[in-house]
């Protein structure tokens, strides 16, 4: 027994430099190049298949209404009428009403996080910061259903109604429901990872540069703008990953907007989302048009949002570009 033992370490002592020597060879490395190229070319493959699916089965649709079903608001199942601006309509608004409430509060978030807040409490505030950001979208939907819909119903809306109802956006009646109160629930979802985002680039900035802001007499205030300046383009890719979580999100928006198919000026008005009808209406598709008419919004939902990635990486390649200059 004490020959096999000593035997397997000396065997173990043989293999090991081989080993070693096999994982500092050329042939180690191109191993390694081709391993990594081809999960990237899987990945590739991946979208390329999921989009030429996607044409595939939305072929009927394409072939019958062509771009008249971008720009049509006819949505009548029973007459074979298919028109998805309503729902893009419904998305983009719903998005960027979000947006509009979730930065101010997210930036004000991160900021006191960087720049304000104890250090014994930092932790806490951040632990709360990643649980919302963990629970589930379905209950953020409940949530929205049993208390924000009738809180804005009885409180919000007849305040904005007797204050702001000479304008279009604030006219109508009020049910609780709608875009105003989707874009709220969805401000919720996306101010975690608009904050956690803007908390990782202002912690990137360089401690010095606060410093130098200070020492050469600047104000708190006038030193977290220059901080701000510097961690703009990482800002800004949180703002964007924020609107792709708005652009397709599904249940929350769908319990809380009202799943009406119409185009209104008014925030306080039911609509309807790409992603909600997709998610209520697939089940509902007793015919090849009108599955083909549901898989067409799923495209329109892919481009709109390769748009607004597309858009997020150039604008922050311009900003990247100067602060070089």
């Amino acid at each position: 027994m004490e020959n096999l033992q000593e035997a397997t370490k000396t065997d173990n002592l043989i293999l090991a430099p081989r080993k070693k020597r096999w994982l500092m060879s050329p042939s180690a490395d191109k191993a390694f190049h081709t391993l990594t190229k081809s999960l990237a070319l899987f990945l590739f493959t991946l979208v390329i298949a999921l989009v030429a699916s996607m044409i595939y089965n939305s072929r009927l649709s394409l072939s019958r209404f062509g771009l008249s079903f971008v720009f049509s608001s006819t949505w009548d199942p029973v007459k074979e009428l298919f028109g998805a601006l309503p729902f893009v309509y419904g998305t983009l608004v719903s998005s960027i009403t979000a947006l509009i409430i979730a930065i101010p509060i997210s930036l004000g978030v991160a900021i006191f996080l960087t720049e304000e807040c104890p250090y014994k409490l930092r932790p806490i505030v951040l632990t709360l910061v990643e649980l919302l950001a963990a629970i589930p979208s379905v209950a953020y939907g409940l949530w929205g259903i049993f208390v924000l819909v009738p809180f804005m119903r009885n409180y919000i809306n007849p305040v904005l109604e007797k204050g702001l109802g000479f304008l279009p956006l604030f006219k109508g009646p009020s049910y609780g429901i709608g875009l105003l109160t989707s874009g709220m629930i969805l401000a919720v979802m996306i101010v975690p990872i608009i904050t956690a985002i803007s908390v990782n680039s202002l912690n990137s900035v360089l401690p010095s540069q606060r410093e130098a802001a200070l020492a050469l007499g600047a104000t708190r205030w006038e030193a977290t703008q220059i901080v701000l300046l510097n961690a703009r383009s990482g800002i800004i890719g949180g703002i964007i990953l924020g609107l792709g979580r708005a652009l397709g999100e599904t249940m929350a928006v769908t319990m809380v907007i009202g799943n009406r198919p119409e185009i209104s000026l008014s925030l306080l008005a039911p609509s309807y989302t790409m992603a909600s009808v997709i998610a209520n209406e697939f089940t509902e598709a007793t015919y090849d048009l009108y599955l083909h008419a549901l898989i067409e919004i799923a495209i329109l939902l892919f481009i709109i949002t390769f748009i607004v990635q597309a858009f997020a990486q150039l604008l922050i390649r311009q900003i990247s570009k100067g602060k070089k200059s």
